[in-house]
């Protein structure tokens, strides 16, 4: 609010024209202004400033938080990475697992397969063992039979050849089931072996997805932390920033050292100086000056 506007509007009070909330709404937008124009001034020019005595604790203060927001943001730039190494681990890790896992998956499937074909090969001879069983048996009572009756020698030499011929089949059909068992066993055994292998593995796999979990919890953590230093690093700066804009422009008439400072902001204090009167303006015509 200029002068001019200023005793228009009291000659417009004079006839009973009082907008006291207008003043008001137009006092605070313009103080919002001015603590913008402050902050934007005190940044501007806070290195200028250190040998302006009143100013001392605000300079150094600056100085200070600017070396600690520098090393915050060095510590949260090396946390991100940290980070991001995590994830890529993770990721990484997740997306090789299948590939890790399947060669053990892949040797458990013909394992597996190679026990079925032998337990069909097993099932097979017990079958065959079990009729060649049965012909013997037949034969047998077919010799005891022969004996008894003192049939023709002959025939019963020939009974006797292939009773030697079905027992000795036999005992070959019973070698190769032994056999045949054992290499189950053996199977089995391979089978357990590399399922103890993929426990192995998911165990590893298990801890090291664990540690990257751990890491990223960790590094949340950790950043969470750094950017709440940063934030309340940077309100106290802005506020320092006020305070030697605030200084500065009110003193850049009076003070030289002011003036020096603000010298290549001389138009921003010009509009300061014009908002403060403004806003003391708007309350006298408010009525709360």
């Amino acid at each position: 609010m200029t002068s001019t506007r200023y005793y228009v509007a009291r000659f417009a009070q004079a006839f009973g024209y009082f907008r006291k909330n207008q003043r008001m709404a137009d006092a605070a937008s313009e103080m919002h202004l001015l603590r913008e124009a402050e902050t934007q001034l005190g940044h501007a020019i806070w290195e200028k400033v250190e040998n302006i005595e009143a100013l001392s604790v605000e300079y150094w203060n600056l100085r200070k938080f600017i070396k600690e927001r520098e090393q915050t943001k060095q510590k949260l730039g090396e946390c991100l990475s940290r980070l991001d190494l995590a994830h890529e681990d993770r990721a990484t890790l997740l997306n090789s697992a299948p590939e890790v896992h399947q060669e053990l998956l892949d040797e458990r499937t013909a394992l597996l397969a190679e026990l079925e074909r032998l337990a069909q090969h097993r099932d097979q001879i017990v079958a065959d063992a079990r009729e060649v069983r049965r012909s013997y048996d037949g034969l047998k009572m077919k010799f005891e039979v022969l004996v008894r009756e003192t049939a023709d020698p002959t025939e019963i030499d020939q009974v006797k050849a292939k009773l030697a011929v079905l027992k000795n089949r036999f005992s070959v059909l019973k070698q190769q089931r032994i056999d045949i068992g054992k290499q189950i066993d053996d199977g089995d055994e391979s089978v357990d072996r590399v399922e103890e292998r993929l426990d192995e593995k998911r165990v590893t796999q298990r801890v090291h997805a664990s540690e990257a979990f751990v890491v990223i919890g960790e590094g949340n953590k950790e950043v969470s932390a750094l950017r709440a230093q940063e934030s309340v690093l940077d309100i106290q700066m802005r506020q320092l920033y006020a305070e030697i804009g605030r200084y500065v422009s009110r003193h850049a008439k009076v003070d030289p050292a002011c003036a020096a400072a603000a010298a290549k902001h001389r138009g921003l204090v010009d509009v300061m100086q014009a908002l403060r009167r403004s806003i003391a303006l708007n309350h006298l015509l408010a009525g709360t000056a």
